[in-house]
């Protein structure tokens, strides 16, 4: 973006910080070559998402341009001679996704613009060197005091944001360092209060702040000044890294790091312990703590990069914090970063993963105290203390500061309402982000605690005992059918069976399917009924007649067997003995 140009409105802004995840979901053969499809996802938004189309000499292009780290990256190696053949494009495809899901893993390389150039081409094709020049060069014509030595190439880790050594003519021997950035997704301020804001930056006078020498801006980026220090930043004396080196090669696979003596890490916490607390008793949002935005100065350590808030720019441990809800204040977010700073002094690295479940030996129990109230799993769940609260830690209590500068820092009041109302927005962004991680990670425990096999097999038993006690139930319905089918057998609508003795004409079945018993006198009334009546007729034979018509009975309705055939043998049924 150029440095005079304002952003188009109601363009969104990228978040460099935001974590990118890649799957190599297939590959296809070509003629000569092979090619892998490469999904591509930014955060947790599966809509996020996009192909990328890669060869292997492209990760071989990549993985050359990481040597510079020195770190061993597990590329799958070179094959010429079979290397088309089914089963060894898919031992490839496995490796290749090993090697991306290591590279991602690592904080540093995760955010470099490398890897981001490989995976999101669209988002970052330009070469933000050459803007930063060109907007650098168009200042100068109105500053023609100043003057480019050189770029300072890639010493910072940000991809939006760089650097230049420059020097004043007439003081050809005094080197300063130009920084350049561009806006951030965090960027609230108005146009006007930005410029105010930045403008006022080299008016603050503080012992642990580092001074700005100028600072300007426009509608869309900024550019400040400061005093080149040969000695590096804090990060610089722990990894024993030139500060002019890029930054992939200064942090990303140090040959030497060593902590720092206990006397070193009470007073250098101190002092940036005490600049928090100035800033945020001013109102004034930083959220940019760690090792590298701390400058040297003899014993004493100065806060750098203070515009970072004012153009909106993303914190270096964001995406740590941004999965602890509790730290949703850009007060405990510099709290959670001291606590960075601090496992990096003393044990001369940054924690592997964050919480820290267990910490190694300190030189002092009190340096464990506090790490364990910014790092420890009970501190990211439950919140962060405050600045106040660490100063009165036994580790730093007793230090004692000596300094003649006198703290300066006036803001007006509109700057003031300005600062709080961006604050504000900045925390809201953070909260909304933090309820969207901490959604979609409930909802990825449940997916796999649903498809894990201890999940499947206690799915597998409760539907075998369903379905048994589903059979039992049934089971148990079948003689409650047939009973009731047997008692509906009493009424009219039943089918009685006929006397052996008794030949019935074929012309003559359908009327006694009616007849149950030849003794009886069956009615078609309900089965009670049915029951009293043949226990009261017993021994009642049909070929004489009924003393007491019985209504509904058989043979006393004109409805009975001689009915349907004029030659029924009635006399049949009074003389056979077996009815």
């Amino acid at each position: 973006m150029a440095f005079m140009e304002k952003p188009p409105a109601g363009k969104v802004l990228l978040d460099d910080t935001v974590p990118l995840t890649a799957a190599v979901e297939a590959s296809q053969s070509l003629q000569s070559h092979t090619e892998y499809i490469i999904r591509v996802q930014r955060g947790i938004s599966a809509e996020n998402s996009w192909q990328i189309v890669r060869r292997y000499s492209d990760f071989d292009l990549l993985n050359n341009s990481l040597q510079i780290t020195g770190l061993s990256l597990p590329l799958p190696p070179k094959k010429l001679i079979g290397n088309m053949d089914r089963e060894f494009i898919a031992e490839r495809q496995r490796g290749l996704q090993n090697y991306l899901n290591v590279i991602m893993a690592n904080h540093v390389l995760s955010n470099c613009e490398l890897l981001k150039k490989f995976l999101d081409p669209n988002n970052y094709s330009a070469n933000y060197t050459e803007i930063a020049l060109q907007q650098v060069s168009m200042f100068f014509r109105s500053e023609p005091k100043w003057e480019v030595v050189e770029p300072l190439k890639d010493i910072g880790w940000r991809i939006r944001k760089k650097y230049f050594l420059m020097k004043i003519k007439n003081q050809p021997k005094e080197r300063l360092v130009l920084s350049w950035a561009d806006l951030g997704p965090d960027k609230y301020l108005s146009d006007k209060d930005f410029q105010c804001l930045i403008k006022l930056l080299p008016s603050c006078v503080h012992p642990y702040i580092y001074r700005v020498t100028f600072a300007t801006a426009s509608e869309s980026s900024a550019l400040l000044i400061r005093t080149f220090n040969e000695k590096g930043t804090l990060k610089d004396l722990i990894y024993k890294a030139k500060p002019k080196d890029p930054f992939l090669k200064k942090y990303c696979n140090p040959k030497k790091t060593q902590g720092l003596e206990l006397q070193q890490i009470k007073t250098y916490g101190r002092q940036i312990l005490e600049v928090l607390k100035f800033l945020h008793d001013k109102g004034f949002p930083y959220g940019h703590l760690h090792a590298a935005n701390v400058m040297l100065d003899g014993n004493t350590c100065r806060l750098l990069d203070l515009e970072n808030s004012l153009l909106g720019l993303p914190s270096f441990y964001r995406s740590y914090f941004t999965q602890f809800r509790k730290i949703n204040t850009l007060e405990s977010v510099d709290v959670h970063c001291f606590g960075h700073l601090l496992y990096e002094m003393t044990y001369g690295r940054p924690p592997d993963s964050v919480p820290v479940d267990s910490f190694p030996p300190a030189s002092s129990l009190a340096v464990v105290a506090v790490l364990e109230s910014t790092l420890s799993c009970e501190a990211c769940k439950n919140g962060m203390p405050t600045v106040s609260r660490l100063l009165q830690m036994p580790l730093f209590s007793d230090v004692l500061l000596t300094t003649s500068e006198k703290p300066q820092f006036k803001i007006p009041t509109k700057l003031k309402e300005a600062l709080r109302i961006a604050k504000e927005c900045i925390e809201k962004r953070l909260t909304e982000e933090q309820k969207q991680i901490h959604q979609h990670r409930r909802l990825t425990r449940a997916q796999s605690h649903h498809g894990s096999e201890e999940e499947r097999k206690r799915r597998k038993i409760l539907a075998r005992k369903k379905s048994k006690r589903s059979a039992v139930e049934n089971s148990e319905e079948q003689p409650v059918k047939h009973s009731n089918s047997n008692n509906s057998a009493g009424s009219g609508a039943s089918s009685p069976l006929t006397s052996p003795s008794s030949p019935t004409p074929p012309s003559t079945a359908a009327g006694l399917e009616r007849c149950e018993e030849s003794d009886l006198c069956i009615t078609s009334t309900s089965s009670t009924t049915s029951t009293s009546t043949s226990r009261s007729l017993t021994n009642l034979r049909h070929g004489d007649a009924c003393s007491v018509p019985a209504p509904g009975c058989e043979w006393c309705e004109p409805w009975g067997p001689a009915q349907f055939h004029p030659e029924f043998p009635k006399g049949n049924f009074a003389e056979s003995p077996n009815l």
